[in-house]
C-alpha cells in the first residue's frame, strides 16, 4: 500500500514560525514533523509515499530527497497553488496508482498504529476518529457500534488526519481544481461506504505554536 501526506497547506495559523519555513519542516523532539511520519510510515512497511507541496515546496523536496535516508521512496505532486485535499488527490492520482492508499495529514502527530488501516471491500474511504477536544468540542462524524460514520448521530468524534482513501472517490473530480474532501466523504457516508476506527491513544491537531511546543515537551520528556 502507498501512502500520501498532505504537506501543501499555508500554516497560516503557525505563523510567525512558517513566514520562512513550511509546516511540515518545523522541528519536534529533533526532527522535522514529516520525518516522523516518514519513520512510522516505514517501521509499519509502507515505503512508497507521495507529498503533495505548494507553499515553500522546493524546501521540502530538497530537505527531503528521494526519502532513502529514512528507508522510503519519495514523490512529489507539486501544486502551483493549493488545490485543497481533493484537489490535492485528483492531481496525485498518476502517482499514487489504483489501489487504495494511506492517508495522512502533515500536521498531526498520532500513535496510531498504522498497520492496522485496511479498507472493507465495497468502502470508499475509512478514517481514524478521535474524541473531541477543546478547540473542537462540535466534533465532525459520529461512528456507531459497527464502525460505520455517518454525517448525523451521537456521540460525535473529530476526524484525525489519518485514513485509508479508495481513488475512486477523486477519480471523477476535474483536474487542478481545488475541492475540499469533506463533501465527497459525507456523500460517501450517505452511501454507506466509509469506516472508520475510534483511536483513544494519543493524537495532536499540531496546528498553532502553542502545539507545536506542548508536543515538543510531551516527545522530549517521553
Amino acid at each position: 500500500m502507498k501512502a500520501m501526506i498532505l504537506a501543501a497547506g499555508l500554516g497560516t495559523r503557525m505563523r510567525p514560525l512558517t513566514d520562512h519555513c513550511p509546516k511540515p519542516l518545523l522541528t519536534v523532539a529533533g526532527k522535522p514533523l514529516i520525518v516522523h511520519h516518514l519513520e512510522r510510515l516505514a517501521t509499519a512497511g509502507i515505503h512508497d509515499i507521495v507529498i503533495n507541496v505548494s507553499y515553500r515546496g522546493q524546501q521540502i523536496i530538497d530537505a527531503l530527497g528521494d526519502g532513502e535516508r529514512y528507508g522510503v521512496s519519495l514523490q512529489f505532486s507539486v501544486e502551483r497553488t493549493p488545490l485543497e485535499t481533493a484537489g490535492g488527490l485528483r492531481q496525485a492520482l498518476p502517482l499514487l496508482g489504483e489501489a487504495p492508499f494511506i492517508l495522512l495529514n502533515g500536521d498531526v502527530w498520532t500513535d496510531f498504529p498504522l498497520a492496522r488501516l485496511a479498507l472493507a471491500n465495497d468502502d470508499l474511504a475509512s478514517l481514524v476518529m478521535v474524541d473531541t477536544t477543546d478547540f473542537h468540542r462540535r466534533g465532525d462524524f459520529h461512528l456507531d457500534a459497527q464502525g460505520r460514520l455517518h454525517v448525523d448521530g451521537e456521540p460525535r468524534l473529530i476526524y484525525a488526519g489519518l485514513g485509508v482513501v479508495r481513488p475512486e472517490l477523486v477519480a471523477d473530480l476535474p483536474a487542478g481544481a481545488a475541492i475540499k474532501l469533506a463533501p465527497l466523504l459525507i456523500d460517501a457516508m450517505q452511501a454507506g461506504r466509509v469506516g472508520g476506527w475510534h483511536h483513544r491513544g494519543d493524537w495532536v491537531d499540531v496546528g498553532t505554536p502553542q502545539r507545536l511546543a506542548e508536543l515538543e515537551a510531551r516527545l522530549t520528556q517521553g
